[in-house]
């Protein structure tokens, strides 16, 4: 920009040695600053412009959705049959076994088979899972016992799926923008965990609870037509032949022991969810602290909601994480607020107190989740890779597993509230103890920029 004198234009007026300036060298304009600042700050999007991941991440919307209708309908119908939080509980030793064993053989199958493949048969047999969830709870037939079998098949085939699906990934986008992809997948399964429990309470006295189970099943038509659409994704073997047995899933574990960022953000992740998920007191803490009608309602449907919300709202927000290099510092402080959010719900008096509270849990539980995913997709090498998602996916899912089997029975003797500060208070203790154990994780730093 010039100034103009009576003898015409002078020298340029001095915009600041750190003012933007456009292609041209002159200044940035301030509306064009503010522009960059604020996309600086949402969500990147980048991934989206890769065909075959949009395609996931778009029928993903619509196949969460229906995932989290039976989220909430296995619960509900467990207590409605029982009227006991300690039968709900079962639900994490019915889910962890199957979990922990087909999560770890899935992973080593991912590294021996065309992941495309094994992602289309698995989706298929989570969709057969939830019509046989429907067709038992539409015609009464068995009792609280063949529901959580049933759930237990259906948790195998999530198990196998998982860590084909978070295998895919790497294959489809560049490294640097596997964190924006991250963001993005969360972004869905939580604005999914959103709807699906407040359209599961809306729903329930409507349709009531077997049609949950239907819509599930119908939904899941939509992720395996984007799988369908996927090229071959074989593992890259070097043109051998791999077998996907117990050696192979013993090779992963010392892999992981080898690598200490990846194995402690997989102790991270279990503090985090073995003691801090609260969610088996949620249909107790609705009908009796917060009014909902047997069987489920609006209460039950919010408390379920309001972690991914959180989540959501952190996502939106995530622009920022891009440019974070001390991602164990970060993990650490997620997890830490993940605790906090989980202790001050125990305590809330109010409905709408304690749906805050989760929201604040979900927003750490966000940024931890990014980064432990970010870390291992960087770390660990293709011919493992399967191996490690399986083995985070049996972290990831295993852990609320585990709090559920204890949440239970301590809801029955402390009251449901007491029990999830107890837990949020250990997540916290747990986080600060692994971080000051391995020093090496608090320092680490991606090799590459994201």
């Amino acid at each position: 920009m010039t100034t103009s004198g009576p003898d015409g234009p002078t020298k340029p007026i001095d915009a600041g040695p750190d003012a933007p300036t456009s292609p041209t060298g002159r200044p940035e304009p301030a509306t064009r600053r503010i522009a960059r600042a604020v996309r600086g700050v949402l969500t990147d999007t980048r991934p989206l412009r890769t065909p075959a991941y949009r395609r996931l991440w778009t029928a993903g919307i619509v196949t969460v959705i229906g995932a989290q209708l039976s989220v909430v309908a296995v619960p509900a119908q467990i207590y409605e049959l029982t009227g006991s939080s300690a039968y709900v509980g079962l639900t994490g030793l019915f889910g962890l076994v199957p979990l922990v064993v087909f999560g770890l053989w899935g992973g080593a199958i991912a590294d021996a088979m065309d992941r495309r493949t094994l992602l289309l048969l698995s989706g298929a047999g989570i969709a057969l899972s939830s019509l046989a969830l429907w067709v038992t709870a539409a015609s009464g037939v068995g009792g609280v016992w063949l529901v959580l079998g049933l759930f237990a098949v259906q948790t195998a085939f999530l198990a196998v799926n998982q860590p084909a699906r978070n295998s895919v990934i790497p294959r489809l986008l560049p490294a640097d923008q596997l964190p924006a992809a991250n963001t993005l997948n969360m972004t869905v399964y939580q604005t999914g965990a959103i709807a699906g429990p407040l359209l599961a309470g809306v729903l329930i006295p409507v349709i009531g609870l077997p049609t949950l189970y239907l819509l599930d099943a119908v939904a899941l038509l939509a992720t395996l037509w984007a799988t369908w659409k996927l090229p071959p994704v074989p593992p890259e073997t070097g043109g051998e032949r791999r077998r996907a047995g117990l050696r192979e899933i013993a090779e992963g574990f010392r892999y992981a022991a080898l690598h200490a960022v990846l194995l402690v953000s997989f102790l991270m992740d279990i503090v985090a969810m073995a003691f801090g998920m609260p969610r088996v007191v949620f249909p107790e803490l609705a009908q009796t602290v917060y009014g909902d009608p047997p069987g489920g309602g609006l209460a039950y449907g919010l408390l379920f909601a309001a972690i991914p919300a959180g989540m959501v709202i952190a996502a939106l927000f995530s622009g920022s994480l891009n440019r974070i290099r001390r991602q164990g510092v970060a993990v650490t402080l997620a997890i830490c607020v993940w605790g906090l959010g989980v202790a001050l719900f125990g305590l809330a008096g109010s409905l709408w107190l304690a749906v805050i509270f989760l929201a604040v849990a979900g927003a750490g539980d966000m940024v931890s989740g990014v980064f432990r995913m970010s870390m291992l997709q960087s770390v660990a090498t293709d011919e493992m890779r399967g191996r490690m998602q399986g083995v985070f996916s049996v972290v990831v899912v295993g852990g609320p597993r585990v709090a559920d089997m204890w949440h239970g029975p301590a809801a029955d003797w402390w009251g449901p509230g007491m029990a999830a500060t107890v837990g949020g208070v250990l997540v916290v203790v747990g986080a600060v103890v692994v971080a000051a154990a391995f020093p090496a994780f608090w320092r680490y730093r991606p090799v590459h920029g994201v």
